[in-house]
């Protein structure tokens, strides 16, 4: 006597037949969605509102070609003329030499942390890394001119600005790093191993090629993070209507010292400069974020 056979290819009733959505948990389900739409929007409202006039007063400056590139060197506080490009070089060289020095050591920190986590300097460093993320960029400034000026006794520049900047960027990098190390499948690491390839080989060779896109885009964010700093250069270093290109010495602008130096120009020229340097700094750094997606893109692991 033959048994029965479950009919196997009949599909499962789902968990709905059986437990139906009642009126009260719809009911809640589209009182949150309502309420998380609001607080968007409520969130959204001022971003936009901040965009809206940024543009609209910054326009008018960033459409003269002679905004990029010239500078207010002997040009009149009432005057409409001159333009950023001291101050746009000024900050992309203080965070390119800030970039130059905390790649290198953030990187290598975020390796020692997921790759040797045994180490004796491992729970030190995730400490100092811990504290410089949560340092206030006043702080970090104030630390940098009691160190580099008042003890060492070298001069206000931009290369203080950027040991200052590099402080706040140690812990970005780090931290994407880290996270990004951490993402590589463990069977990676094993199968190099398994071929007698040594540990340092495997880092340098599989770990951190298949986390690159990721640790490239994090350094574009800290980059763009720093840029906007004003306690590191309001501290560190003077203001000058002019070009300089000794980053040891002298004076330097940048955008968000231009800014604070115009904010005491009652003119309308103020108020031109004023804008369209806010401007200019949010088209800089949302050109880096967008090298950030672009880089993520382009280097992340093909599967093909």
């Amino acid at each position: 006597m033959s048994q029965a056979t479950p009919d196997l290819a009949k599909p499962a009733k789902s968990a709905e037949t059986f437990l139906p959505i009642s009126g009260a948990r719809r009911a809640k389900d589209k009182l949150a969605t309502l309420i998380f739409t609001l607080c968007f929007v409520v969130a959204v409202i001022p971003l936009i509102a901040l965009l809206y006039k940024v543009i609209s007063a910054g326009l008018p400056a960033i459409l003269n070609p002679t905004w990029w590139t010239n500078s207010f060197f002997l040009v009149s506080p009432s005057s409409m003329a001159g333009g950023v490009g001291h101050a746009i070089y000024g900050s992309l060289i203080q965070a390119l030499i800030a970039a130059v020095i905390s790649i290198p050591l953030g990187v290598a920190a975020g390796i020692m942390l997921v790759e040797y986590p045994d180490s004796k300097i491992a729970k030190p460093t995730t400490f100092m890394v811990d504290v410089l993320a949560g340092v206030p960029s006043v702080v970090a400034a104030i630390f940098i001119f009691g160190i580099w000026i008042s003890v060492l006794n070298f001069n206000l520049s931009a290369f203080a600005v950027a040991l200052a900047l590099v402080l706040l960027m140690l812990p970005l990098i780090v931290r994407s790093t880290e996270e990004m190390l951490k993402l590589v499948p463990d069977e990676l690491r094993e199968a190099s191993y398994a071929l007698g390839v040594p540990k340092w080989k495997t880092i340098v060779s599989i770990v951190i090629p298949t986390a690159l896109s990721g640790m490239i885009s994090g350094v574009f964010l800290a980059v763009a993070r720093v840029m906007g700093e004003t306690a590191p250069v309001l501290i560190l270093v003077g203001y000058t209507a002019s070009y300089n290109y000794d980053v040891f010495q002298g004076n330097m602008a940048s955008l968000p010292l231009l800014i604070y130096n115009q904010l005491s120009n009652p003119t309308d020229a103020g108020q031109y400069r004023i804008w369209g340097a806010a401007l200019t700094l949010v088209i800089i750094i949302g050109l880096a974020n967008v090298l950030a997606a672009f880089a993520s893109k382009a280097l992340a692991p093909k599967t093909k």
